[in-house]
């Protein structure tokens, strides 16, 4: 899935007791640690380029930071630590292994695929491109879905 929607899901479902940043960031961290650390120096070097980039060029360390960020076990420790230290911060980070899961299913076997149990195993499920159609459209029907019931319920304590 693309790193906005990630973003916007993860504040959807995760951001409405008090921490909405929080939310949005942890729904982005897995892609921000990892493409978003190579992605300007690529951009300020080649430019803009249509469509994913050869992975024979990526750097090394691109593949550890992705495996790393986009494990489960690992966010899931991380927001099991955070919540013996502050239990509202822990589940705004929900949105990381929630960004995870969403991953899983729509990430095909050619292009990063997702190791969720790393570095237990490097399992992978070779799922269906977040750009299909399908899942494109469908994905932001779910997200204006979510929005309007977050926007309905926010009217509706606001008249209480």
């Amino acid at each position: 899935m693309d790193t906005l929607s990630h973003t916007l899901w993860g504040g959807g479902l995760f951001g409405f007791r008090g921490h909405i940043k929080l939310a949005l960031l942890f729904g982005a961290f897995p892609d921000l640690v990892s493409f978003g650390l190579w992605l300007p120096g690529h951009v300020f070097e080649n430019g803009i380029g249509n469509g994913p980039p050869d992975l024979a060029l990526l750097p090394g360390w691109l593949f550890v930071s992705y495996d790393v960020t986009h494990s489960l076990l690992v966010a899931g420790a991380a927001v099991a630590l955070a919540a013996l230290w502050r239990r509202d911060i822990a589940f705004a980070m929900l949105s990381w292994p929630f960004h995870i899961l969403l991953d899983v299913p729509f990430h095909a076997a050619e292009f990063f695929p997702t190791k969720i149990f790393w570095p237990l195993s490097d399992w992978i499920f070779d799922g269906i491109h977040w750009m299909n159609p399908w899942v494109w459209y469908s994905n932001l029907a779910g997200l204006a879905v979510l929005y309007l019931w977050r926007l309905r319920g926010r009217k509706a304590r606001c008249a209480a």
